[in-house]
């Protein structure tokens, strides 16, 4: 049985091993680092090998889902939303959940799943950070339908763990759903310090040591996040909704220093934390359950291609053609790091039972594993009946916009 610092030793060299064997995988049986965490989580787990037990590394990893959240809440940016690509996303997003909440809910009445809201929840998820560097490396980010992608992606990303936090939240009595509000007050409040600070003597101070060994502003949003993190916990919400609203806070703090401090913040969540909590959920994943039974596992996957999915076929019909809008399908219905943070979530708050929970990862890993090779496969068709002229402005890749979501996730 291994001690507590051995397993999280173990953990922490399977997460810096983690992107040296993906790199060393040829181009096309590449894995995204994120299935690979979670299957060598498994394998290290008590499940297999037992050279890793979850308890010595459960704080660390309920740290890294916080930073997960943070960094979601912290590139939130509302003029994607006002844009058109972003208003169809968000669009498209809400009917998707709608269609899931529905079918799940008919599912959960004729006994065949459980925890139908939070199920719902994680399924409409889009994995943009894990498909970026698949859709980049074969030319799939650029002109109209790479901004389309983008804004489906993100909204992916924030629309579920909006809804969780809300549905988390406001589960029980109106006093609960009052609190809520004065909880969002307070996060309000605290928004609008850092402009009636940032004069003022320890305002210079905190800047004077944003890049001196003090790294004054990088230890304020840690401290921001833990704050949050009980806040949050104290007044009867899920820590997800404290981690969202402190990075959608720090991201007021920080004008004109976004990319600065996010690069900080990037280095220790997805150079430490959030790698862990991937292993972690590898380490606890009830694969047995999925043994026993997979076939909710298949149901899960079938259900997010037709509720995340199909749903950009109809509502991106005046805007692309229609080999791309297939393509979006295959794309917004890939999911799996959210996925796994939103059904860690309802597990620790028991309203989802762990056999749910590894139905919905094992969808989410096929997902990845499945979807991306089919859009990948129509790109290829696509660029074999189009003549190639020299591309313009608008035809060339492009990066995710500043400040827009689901770039924080590339390597996962």
């Amino acid at each position: 049985m291994p001690s507590g610092f051995g397993s999280l030793v173990v953990v922490v060299v399977v997460a810096a091993l983690a992107p040296i064997v993906v790199g060393l995988m040829p181009g096309r049986l590449r894995l995204p680092q994120v299935v690979l965490l979670l299957v060598a989580g498994i394998l290290v787990g008590p499940s297999v090998a037992g050279w890793a037990e979850p308890d010595p590394v459960s704080l660390f990893s309920s740290v890294g889902l916080g930073f997960l959240f943070l960094l979601a809440g912290y590139e939130l940016d509302p003029a994607l939303l006002r844009e058109r690509a972003g208003l169809l996303a968000a669009t498209s997003w809400l009917v998707s959940l709608v269609a899931a909440v529905a079918l799940l809910g008919g599912l959960y009445a004729a006994g065949w799943v459980h925890s139908p809201v939070v199920v719902a929840i994680a399924l409409t998820t889009t994995a943009l950070g894990t498909l970026l560097p698949i859709l980049r490396d074969n030319d799939m980010l650029g002109g109209r339908f790479g901004r389309y992608v983008f804004a489906a992606g993100a909204v992916g990303e924030l629309g579920p763990i909006v809804a969780m936090a809300l549905f988390l939240g406001t589960r029980g009595s109106l006093v609960e759903a009052i609190t809520l509000v004065v909880f969002l007050v307070i996060a309000y409040v605290i928004a609008l310090l850092p402009g009636q600070v940032r004069t003022t003597r320890i305002g210079q101070i905190i800047l004077g040591g944003e890049h001196s060994t003090s790294q004054t502003t990088l230890r304020l949003s840690i401290a921001l996040l833990f704050v949050f993190l009980l806040a949050a916990s104290d007044m009867g919400f899920d820590n997800v909704l404290g981690a969202f609203v402190a990075g959608m806070v720090l991201r007021r703090w920080s004008p004109g220093h976004i990319d600065l401090l996010e690069a900080k913040l990037d280095a220790v969540g997805y150079g430490f934390f959030i790698p862990i909590f991937f292993v972690y959920s590898g380490i606890t994943l009830d694969v047995e359950a999925i043994i026993a039974n997979p076939a909710p596992m298949l149901i899960f996957f079938g259900v997010m291609f037709v509720v995340r999915g199909l749903p950009a076929l109809f509502w991106y019909r005046r805007e692309l053609p229609r080999i791309e809008r297939v393509q979006l399908v295959f794309i917004t219905a890939t999911a799996l790091p959210l996925l796994v943070a939103l059904t860690a979530v309802g597990v620790a708050n028991g309203t989802m039972t762990t056999a749910t929970q590894a139905g919905v990862i094992g969808a989410g890993v096929l997902s990845v594993l499945v979807f991306p090779l089919v859009a990948v496969g129509l790109q290829q068709r696509k660029s074999a009946a189009t003549p190639h002229p020299d591309p313009g402005p608008s035809d060339r890749p492009t990066e995710p916009p500043q400040g827009g979501a689901g770039q924080h996730q590339t390597g996962l």
